[in-house]
């Protein structure tokens, strides 16, 4: 069993003895990914690809402990969350302190999708001002990934997906073009936009591998394809190294959670906000409560808005 819920944001209730960071009473972010602090990777500021936070995200507390049980079952928390629950148990790293005047509806969204779509722009690829840039897959992350390059400066987003509802939300977070990739080639889209060169950066937002290769075919020479969903296990891609990464200095660039470290990049997002340069209240669609959780997930396999906040209070 499982409590699934991995964006999260609530009101510390109690701490144990070592913690320093939190308070009861503080408003918190809960982190998917826990890092350590201590290993190669963390010391490097790496704290994303953290090995300990490998172990969080499945549930289970570094050393193997369970925070729940029942019945003497292990019960997992989802991601190292479990944020459809009133309490959630967690480790001093596993939250990230925010202001108390930030609703908690609007913190939740920056959990995940807001730190890993915005965080694979600014972060991971470090877009430039004035690039133009590719969006592959406009759900929560990959309007996250909108965002960001419009944050960044990019003079040109072109954004893809087969719903026009992500489409139109596209156009509203900043994209300068939208293209529904069941009527339009997309690669070809890509050249005519920018003069037959090809786009500086194209990030695959839904996790395929038929999108990355896309994503290759439709960068410059010397461009950066970025993957941010997660494709299948099964899934390889066909592509010649030789001409792609030898001849045309193509690159593939993977990124997970935003890349780098929560602690950093969740308070960024906040800054980011109050300066009206990142929309976070459009991100959220709908609210519900907790007896209505089969409804949001139903939103999300019809593709009905961008992101359904349970409220537990």
């Amino acid at each position: 069993p499982v409590v699934l819920g991995h964006e999260a944001a609530g009101v510390v209730e109690a701490v144990g003895a070592g913690v320093r960071s939190v308070s009861p009473g503080d408003h918190v972010v809960s982190v998917a990914m826990a890092p350590c602090g201590r290993c190669y990777f963390c010391v490097r500021g790496e704290q994303t690809i953290c090995i300990e936070a490998r172990t969080f995200m499945t549930g289970l507390f570094p050393d193997g402990s369970a925070a729940l049980r029942r019945n003497g079952e292990t019960v997992y928390r989802g991601l190292g969350v479990g944020g459809f629950s009133q309490y959630s148990l967690t480790t001093e790293a596993g939250v990230v302190k925010i202001d108390v005047d930030v609703p908690l509806d609007l913190a939740t969204v920056v959990g995940c999708a807001v730190q890993t779509g915005v965080g694979a722009v600014l972060n991971a690829a470090k877009v430039e001002v004035g690039a133009t840039v590719l969006v592959m897959g406009l759900g929560g992350i990959g309007i996250s990934v909108v965002q960001g390059a419009r944050i960044a400066g990019a003079s040109k987003i072109i954004a893809s997906d087969p719903l026009a509802a992500r489409r139109e939300a596209a156009l509203h977070f900043g994209a300068t073009d939208v293209i529904d990739p069941a009527q339009t080639d997309v690669i070809g889209a890509c050249y005519t936009a920018t003069n037959g060169i090809g786009v500086d950066y194209a990030f695959d937002a839904a996790g395929h591998h038929k999108l990355v290769e896309a994503g290759l075919f439709a960068t410059r020479y010397g461009g950066t394809t970025v993957m941010v969903g997660a494709p299948a296990a099964d899934q390889n891609l066909t592509l010649s190294p030789a001409v792609l990464a030898v001849v045309a200095e193509k690159k593939i660039l993977g990124t997970l959670y935003g890349t780098g470290n929560p602690a950093r990049t969740i308070p960024m997002l906040m800054s980011l906000w109050r300066r009206g340069a990142l929309d976070l209240e459009s991100m959220v669609s709908f609210r519900r409560p907790l007896d209505e959780i089969n409804d949001g997930l139903d939103d999300v396999r019809a593709g009905r808005g961008i992101r359904t906040i349970v409220d537990l209070r």
